[in-house]
């Protein structure tokens, strides 16, 4: 594929992004979704709209008002996702990556996430602190003589409701310790909400103490298709190379586990058969989300 067709196809993309949002963003509620779960085991959403030391008063998803005594609840949670028209909306309990790549939304201090890309490439991501996480892991090929390990620090010194950005590395290496390192230095930039956003970057690839002169582009974006199901893409613009990769694909999620699925082709590259290659990835999140 050209460059010129390439760019004509990212600006295509992103404005079907930018303007075919599923979820219109009207009568959104400013209160927190919240979940009260009662002693005797029932479960009410809704928002709470006040409360005293002895009662709460809570309005359910249908609009129905009750009054309940705090010594009749059991736990107090309160959601992530928003209030959309009287209706209940989950956030995307994976919104700090794309398929592979990181927006620049931040992990909060104690939250993180368990992966697994391709099904051998397992991944551990933290929290350390609410602009600081650590993340890490090692493959697990059956059969190879060595497998690879990876360690991914991300720093997200600025973010706000809408506007985030990052920067970081992806370190990978062999077990067979003579081997020298190689990876990506990065920053990021994401914005837009969690139910349409792009995200853009550039990164520059290293082997050793030999770091690119050209960096790679990163192109992506997200879009709520459904409560629980959102369309992603990611692309990746390579310098001094006729060879681009482009993706698109889809995610299902609930409130701390995610499933992508997508396609990604070489564009550029001369193929035989079915042009894509299959993504597949899993991310199960803990800690609380704010």
């Amino acid at each position: 594929m050209k460059l010129r067709n390439l760019t004509a196809l990212i600006i295509v993309v992103f404005t079907v992004l930018l303007t075919g949002n599923c979820f219109t963003q009207q009568d959104t509620s400013t209160q927190k979704p919240t979940r009260l779960i009662l002693k005797d085991g029932s479960e009410l959403m809704g928002i709470i709209e006040a409360e005293d030391s002895l009662t709460v008063y809570f309005k359910m998803l249908g609009n129905v008002s009750m009054t309940i005594q705090k010594n009749q609840i059991k736990k107090i949670e309160h959601l992530t996702g928003e209030m959309i028209g009287g209706e209940y909306v989950r956030q995307d309990p994976n919104h700090t990556r794309l398929f592979f790549s990181p927006t620049a939304r931040a992990l909060r201090t104690g939250q993180g996430y368990f992966s697994a890309y391709q099904i051998f490439f397992p991944f551990f991501a933290v929290g350390v602190t609410d602009f600081l996480s650590l993340a890490g892991g090692l493959s697990l090929i059956p059969g190879a003589t060595s497998q690879i390990i990876y360690f991914a620090p991300k720093i997200t010194p600025f973010e706000n409701k809408k506007f985030s950005v990052a920067g970081g590395l992806l370190y990978l290496n062999s077990t067979k310790t003579s081997e020298k390192g190689l990876g990506i230095y990065y920053g990021v930039a994401t914005y837009g909400t969690s139910n349409t956003s792009i995200t853009a970057g550039l990164g520059w690839g290293f082997y050793g103490s030999d770091v690119a002169d050209k960096p790679i582009v990163l192109i992506g974006g997200e879009l709520r298709a459904t409560k629980s199901i959102k369309f992603i893409t990611e692309n990746w613009l390579m310098p001094n190379s006729e060879v681009n990769l482009l993706s698109f694909g889809i995610r299902f999620f609930g409130e701390n586990l995610a499933a992508d699925f997508g396609l990604i082709h070489p564009s550029g590259a001369e193929m035989e058969g079915f042009p894509f290659f299959p993504w597949l990835g899993f991310a199960y999140n803990f800690g609380v989300r704010k």
